[in-house]
């Protein structure tokens, strides 16, 4: 069975004959993303509605031998191990309210721990467990509800992916660079938002010095520092050993392929280009090509899901880089979604791993996704100027240029999956919510987060 893309494919749908232009298919953008609102005015996800609405007290709760038994209504029910409720209390005694951190020693749990006592309450679940000291559990019913496992409950859905092809050029979403650095981060949400549904947003009106740039990019979080260096300011000097700092064109690609990790974000932004023309910036998102490719060439998309593309980088003396996992193909998917794009030819290493039977295959299957990458269709070109910084996902987003000639002056940084991860998480609780945190956060919040916070 082929893994889910799991993204939002409105401006993409199965192509038919009539569609297709040497086998690549024209972008299809619906009525409804035509007339959406620009993205430079767009608002930022709104909060949940608050589950408190949602989760009633349960009409029953009883005791099993092995787990409590929970019936939201008459036909809605979930179950729950005596352990697993044990484990997760989050009474002050049990999990440190500041740090977020267990207290409970697990393994002091009897394995046949059974309550004494459970009894449903407005606020939640009360639980009294049998103890030389007793003990008393009080789990929120809007947390009870997510966490539900026996059976699994339906969950909010993840951030949307809105997937785009070339016609982006006509409302690629941007904010100002004074949004971006106004100190209520109202609009360092709006940005970061933007990046984590179309995979990159520029900021207009930076200031064209290299020190306006790295303060931008120190508001999503600490620089990366790589082989090229933490901030770079650089011109096509081959002051380091990569086809960047060239004036060659390079074709669309994501960046540090060959690192265990690849670098997260990446932030550009063109501080001159004199005597010279050419340099435009190509962006393509690789989750719209991987769609194309998933629905014309479904065998092509397997490949290119499992088989792992050794990777390298060797053009600096004092380093060689290469992953420490073979966890690495084209397409990297997680639970069935697709959750990552890695691809750079000119840093791809001997292929030794294909068994014999797949080597014309997985050629031909580059061949597919390399036309896909670079149809008109798919590559979106903008020419940068002083003052227009873009941030990319670059797993997702590959970004290219054209060849150029002239003096031109690049400076940017990478930033770390988790750390933009962590900042869009941070931000998501002030401006959006997710329902268990609105449910609890009145009554269970020490230094600003929730104890029964989703993610901990």
């Amino acid at each position: 069975m082929l893994p889910q893309t799991h993204v939002h494919t409105e401006q993409f749908e199965p192509p038919v004959a009539s569609q297709l232009t040497k086998g690549v298919p024209r972008a299809r953008f619906s009525s409804s993303v035509r007339a959406r609102a620009p993205f430079k005015s767009a608002s930022p996800p709104k909060p949940a509605q608050s589950s408190s609405a949602l989760s009633p007290a349960p009409a029953t709760s009883r005791i099993d031998e092995r787990q409590v038994v929970l019936g939201w209504d008459e036909t809605t029910y979930s179950r729950y191990h005596h352990i697993w409720l044990r484990d997760h209390c989050r009474c002050p005694k049990c999990f440190h309210p500041i740090t977020k951190q267990r207290l409970v020693n697990t393994f002091d749990i009897p394995a046949d721990i059974k309550p004494a006592r459970v009894e449903s309450k407005p606020e939640g679940l009360e639980v009294q467990w049998p103890s030389s000291h007793p003990h008393v559990s009080l789990y929120p019913w809007s947390w009870l509800r997510h966490n539900s496992y026996d059976p699994p409950m339906a969950r909010p859905p993840p951030t949307e992916k809105i997937v785009w092809g070339s016609k982006i050029l006509q409302d690629p979403p941007s904010v100002t660079y004074q949004e971006a650095m106004a100190e209520d981060d109202h609009g360092l949400f709006k940005w970061l938002s933007n990046v984590d549904k179309f995979g990159f947003c520029f900021v207009s009106g930076v200031p064209a010095t290299p020190e306006a740039t790295e303060e931008l990019s120190r508001r999503i979080a600490f620089i990366r520092e790589t082989q090229y260096g933490t901030f770079w300011d650089f011109t096509s000097n081959l002051a380091k050993g990569d086809t960047a700092y060239t004036t060659l064109a390079l074709g669309a690609h994501t960046d540090t392929t060959y690192f265990t990790d690849p670098c997260g974000l990446q932030l550009f932004h063109l501080l001159e280009h004199s005597g010279g023309s050419g340099g435009a910036t190509l962006l393509v998102d690789g989750f719209y090509v991987a769609s194309i490719l998933k629905e014309l060439h479904p065998e092509a998309y397997e490949l290119l899901s499992t088989v792992p593309v050794p990777t390298h980088a060797a053009g600096e003396p004092g380093a060689l880089y290469t992953p420490s996992t073979r966890n690495t193909p084209v397409l990297k998917h997680e639970d069935g979604q697709l959750v990552q794009v890695r691809w750079n030819n000119d840093d791809r290493s001997v292929l030794r791993n294909l068994r014999p039977d797949q080597v014309e295959s997985w050629y031909n299957a580059i061949r597919l996704w390399y036309k896909l990458l670079s149809s008109p269709d798919s590559e979106y070109w903008v020419q940068l100027s002083p003052g227009m910084a873009v941030v990319v996902d670059n797993h997702r987003v590959l970004h290219g240029r054209s060849a150029f000639d002239g003096k031109r002056r690049m400076c940017g940084a990478y930033i770390g999956m988790d750390e933009y991860r962590s900042k869009l998480a941070v931000l998501s609780e002030r401006f959006a919510p997710d329902p268990v945190t609105q449910d609890t956060a009145a009554t269970a919040s020490v230094n600003g987060r929730s104890v029964w916070h989703p993610a901990l």
